[in-house]
């Protein structure tokens, strides 16, 4: 059980933060939640609940839906509707045409990276939408900017199979996108 002050675990909006975007705390809306029979309804039926009939704004709803499944042992780290997702990301010393290119051109990306990937569609220097090397799971990579000679890459990986695999392509992204960082840096 949380700690007052504290998000649930897997969610890191603390009991202030939520209190000031939504008027209420984690243990007000779980309250509001548990008397509604929330812990029997979907994601979808919780959200619409906490939108419609709390008053929880927009985006919110969606995080606080998250949150309680979490809390009450209705959802695991990484899950999603869809299968589990995770994201990592890094900001690197690198122009953003630069970090584009390192995935989107073959030779440089096979330098930092060997699985085979198929690039379903590319948005120059803002997005590539990728079919894993496995034919099952997609990543959606981001691009930002980050000031003169800085950029940011974030990987999104979805679809996979439960949360050790969501575990593991965590670990895994950390490590290839340091040693992206490693030869965009030198």
């Amino acid at each position: 059980m949380k700690k007052a002050g504290e998000a649930p675990p897997g969610v890191r909006i603390g009991d202030e933060a939520l209190k000031a975007k939504t008027g209420k705390n984690w243990s007000e809306w779980f309250a509001m939640l548990d008397r509604a029979g929330a812990a029997k309804m979907n994601h979808t039926a919780i959200a619409d609940h906490l939108y419609t009939k709390l008053g929880c704004p927009g985006w919110w709803s969606e995080m606080v839906a998250v949150g309680y499944e979490q809390a009450r042992g209705l959802r695991e780290k990484y899950q999603r509707s869809e299968g589990y997702s995770i994201s990592k990301s890094k900001v690197l010393a690198a122009p953003l045409g630069r970090l584009f290119g390192a995935w989107q051109d073959a030779r440089t990306r096979a330098r930092w990276l060997k699985e085979p990937i198929t690039i379903r569609k590319a948005t120059r220097n803002k997005s590539l939408r990728i079919t894993w090397a496995d034919g099952k799971t997609s990543l959606e990579v981001l691009f930002y900017p980050k000031g003169p000679g800085k950029s940011q890459v974030v990987v999104q990986h979805s679809k996979l199979a439960d949360a050790r695999a969501a575990e593991r392509m965590k670990q895994y992204w950390g490590g290839k996108l340091e040693g992206l960082k490693g030869i965009l840096e030198r």
